[in-house]
This record gives structure tokens, sequence and C-alpha cells, in this order.
């Protein structure tokens, strides 16, 4: 069992990965259109339209990153969030209280601090070397 799954399991789950990395970056790529043209219909740009025009193009460097490497950079998501995290306190700050403004400023100031904990780790704490990488 052991042989036939590296023979063909592992290669399956490889072409599933791929073809599913693709329909990311497609759905990636047809979500930013929609945006574009979004922004046409309305004449202006407003700065939440370059916000989630940013996540688009971080979720398009990420799936690029991980087709090319096969490994998912973790700071890429938390960059991600934070954006989001920042859009979503752009477009609905005037209907929150502000006891969700501080939650989302305080969730934002977290992801911020796990991505420094993060490089600093990874400039201070390498993981060792092995023949494969």
């Amino acid at each position: 069992m052991g042989k036939l799954y590296s023979q063909y399991g592992s290669k399956s789950l490889k072409a599933v990965e791929h073809f599913v990395l693709i329909i990311i970056a497609i759905a990636t790529i047809v979500a930013i259109g929609q945006e574009v043209v979004h922004i046409i219909g309305n004449a202006r740009v407003d700065l939440a339209d370059l916000l989630l025009l940013f996540i688009f193009l971080e979720v398009l460097a990420m799936v690029a990153s991980y087709a090319e490497s096969g490994k998912l950079p973790i700071r890429m998501p938390i960059y991600i969030a934070i954006v989001a995290l920042a859009r979503y306190l752009i477009l609905d700050i005037k209907a929150m209280d502000d006891w969700r403004i501080i939650t989302i400023a305080l969730s934002t100031l977290v992801l911020s601090i796990t991505v420094i904990v993060i490089r600093w780790g990874q400039l201070k704490l390498p993981y060792p070397r092995t023949d494969d990488h």
C-alpha cells in the first residue's frame, strides 16, 4: 500500500494542489477585473478599492510563491489579514461602536507583532539546513 501511494497518491495530490492553485489564481484575476469595472463605473477610486486590490495582489503573490517553492510563507496570509482588518475599519468605522474599533485595532496590533516575532525567529533561530532544502 505504501508503494502504491508513493507511486500514484503523491502525484495525484500534487496535481490536485496545482489545479486548486490555478483556480485560486483565476478567481483572483476575475475579482480584480470586477473591482476595476466597479472603479470605472463609479468614475473614482476610493481607499477601500485600493486596499481590496492590494489584498488581491497579495493573494496572487502568495499563489505564485507557493507554486514556485511549494511552501507557504506564513507571513503572507498575516499581511492579507492586516490589510483586510484595515479595510474593514475604514469602510465601517462610522457604524462601529468604540469597543469594536478597539478590538479591530488590537487585532491588527497582535498580527503586526506576530509578523515581527516570526521575522525575528527566522533571522535569529533559523531551521537547520537539510539535504533536501
